[in-house]
């Protein structure tokens, strides 16, 4: 390996055999298949796979249900063996990779940390020194002594990242599993992934939070059926996705759009400064969106507006022509409402665009579109949220000689 790789994979792959309801397992079974000619189906997980993770990056795997995604990671962290190729690691790895494992459901929380720790190459007084801090972390000083068969997932999660982290790896690899756990915890989580980050920890996690891949990940890839399809930047790997998943979904999305029909909204073009058109931004950066509308007779004081909701469905801004108090007389025929934001204020993240006409008075929808439209934006420094707010910081002078003086006395 060079010397910079943390992980590297060469023609990786798991092959399984898929069994059908008249092919028996028994060895007589197996026998009498074998003299029939019949073969059981073989199915690849994941095939080929070809990639390194270098020290202190942090990469995302992403992809629809079922892609290969934890067998990849499997692959990596040893737990599954490969059937083709190799893949190789240098440092110590600490991995989470599914509910409860590496714990014993008879144990108490307080036996599976020695247990799940030893399981890492920890030693014993290690974890000891440790074991407040872990258990701190979990948030289960009331329920370390019990087993953990009581535990709901959650409490197994907690437990489980609060031992891998804690143990201070080369490598992290984490799989959809954060998911489980409460939105507090999922901050500590993120925030101990930061801290990570800064120390020059090697990441590589499956995940489909697309927003959290966006801000803390250097690279992603994409894996689909069994391939790895793409590698590279978050924003242009997840805008391949999301294009894809928009695609095959676009008649369920039509369906969101309401109106009389008087205007009809047709195209939302995203562009940049350079008028060039574009679906990914840098925060920062100016964005414009422009919205063609065909109005099929005269409209007297229309209203075009918009709102924009993350990725999880948040909405954050709304706004409209009558609300800048921009009154347009009427329309009529072709035209492009455009709304520029520069500089675009938003940051990491993969945000959804709704437009919509209506008349002056709101008594009448003209037509409104519904979440169908999507944009990217991505910044390059390590801020965190997704607004960008510009703070100005400033060192005051808090002296006694600042400070306010008592009157005199004059008597």
């Amino acid at each position: 390996m060079k010397q910079n790789i943390a992980i590297e994979a060469e023609n990786l792959g798991k092959r399984y055999w898929m069994r059908g309801a008249q092919e028996n397992p028994t060895l007589f079974g197996m026998i009498r298949n074998k003299v029939k000619g019949i073969k059981p189906k073989e199915f690849w997980a994941i095939r080929e796979a070809t990639f390194s993770v270098q020290k202190g990056q942090t990469v995302g795997i992403i992809g629809p249900n079922g892609a290969g995604k934890s067998s990849t990671l499997g692959l990596v962290a040893g737990t599954i063996t490969p059937t083709t190729g190799t893949v190789r690691s240098e440092g110590r790895i600490a991995s989470l990779l599914e509910l409860g494992a590496g714990f014993h459901s008879d144990l108490s929380g307080r036996e599976n940390v020695y247990l799940n720790a030893s399981l890492l190459g920890i030693p014993r007084e290690d974890v000891t020194k440790r074991f407040d801090h872990i258990v701190g972390f979990a948030g289960l000083e009331e329920f370390i002594d019990m087993p953990v068969r009581n535990y709901s997932s959650g409490m197994y999660v907690r437990l489980g990242f609060a031992v891998a982290t804690e143990v201070n790896p080369d490598i992290l690899l984490i799989d959809e599993v954060l998911a489980v756990g409460d939105a507090d915890f999922q901050a500590k989580c993120l925030g101990r992934i930061r801290d990570f980050q800064k120390k020059g920890k090697s990441l590589l996690f499956v995940t489909h939070a697309l927003d959290t891949v966006e801000e803390y990940c250097h690279e992603v890839i994409l894996v689909e059926s069994g391939n790895i399809t793409d590698r590279g930047i978050p924003e242009r790997v997840i805008a391949k996705y999301t294009e894809a998943a928009l695609d095959e979904h676009k008649e369920n999305l039509a369906e969101d759009e309401h109106g009389t029909g008087d205007i009809t909204l047709k195209n939302v073009t995203f562009r940049d400064e350079n008028e060039q058109e574009r679906e990914t931004f840098s925060s920062g950066s100016c964005l414009h969106i422009d919205i063609e509308y065909m109005a099929k007779k005269r409209v007297e004081n229309p209203v075009f507006g918009y709102s924009i909701k993350s990725h999880h469905g948040w909405h954050l801004f709304g706004g409209n022509t009558q609300i800048a108090d921009i009154k347009i007389d009427s329309v009529e025929g072709p035209g492009v409402v455009r709304i520029t934001m520069d500089p675009l204020v938003l940051r990491y993240g993969h945000f959804i665009l709704s437009v919509s006409s209506h008349s002056w008075d709101h008594s009448v929808q003209y037509h409104r579109i519904e979440d169908q439209y999507e944009f990217f934006v991505s910044a390059k420094d390590i801020h965190e949220g997704i607004i960008q707010l510009n703070p100005q910081y400033e060192l005051r002078d808090i002296s006694d000689s600042s400070a306010e003086k008592p009157a005199s006395d004059k008597s």
